[in-house]
């Protein structure tokens, strides 16, 4: 069975230092994704910045790579919060490698859960655009 993926849908592929941002530009039923940006990791290490850490207790054994991958988590989790509270998208798919989806997953709004159409636990960040689209219409 094919996913249906509404034009206009955001699709978020992450890991734990960027992220790809597409929206389908085609049809549910012919999916064109387009590339709307990126988002970096900003080193929380190099900004010493309060209120910047991963959601609830830095256990002690945490690396700093470690710490900025659940960082990223969480500025993307608030991204896409703030936009589902802010009305920018009707309809959501999330990839991302298992850790960070499992990260994100937790932090995300009601409203965002409820524009969520799939998630899948997957690292296509770096994959190109083809294969993305080939995930989705699987």
């Amino acid at each position: 069975m094919t996913r249906r993926i509404p034009e206009g849908t955001l699709v978020v592929v992450a890991d734990g230092g960027s992220a790809r941002v597409f929206t389908n530009v085609g049809s549910e039923h012919k999916l064109t994704l387009k590339q709307e940006g990126e988002l970096r990791l900003q080193d929380i290490s190099q900004q010493g910045v309060s209120g910047q850490g991963p959601s609830g207790a830095v256990p002690k054994d945490m690396s700093i790579s470690q710490l900025n991958e659940a960082t990223f988590a969480k500025q993307v989790a608030e991204q896409l919060n703030e936009d589902a509270l802010n009305n920018r998208y009707a309809h959501l798919v999330l990839i991302a490698d298992p850790t960070t989806l499992g990260r994100i997953r937790p932090l995300l709004h009601k409203e965002t859960q409820a524009r969520l159409l799939v998630d899948i636990a997957k690292d296509l960040t770096n994959a190109p655009l083809e294969d993305i689209q080939r995930t989705l219409q699987a």
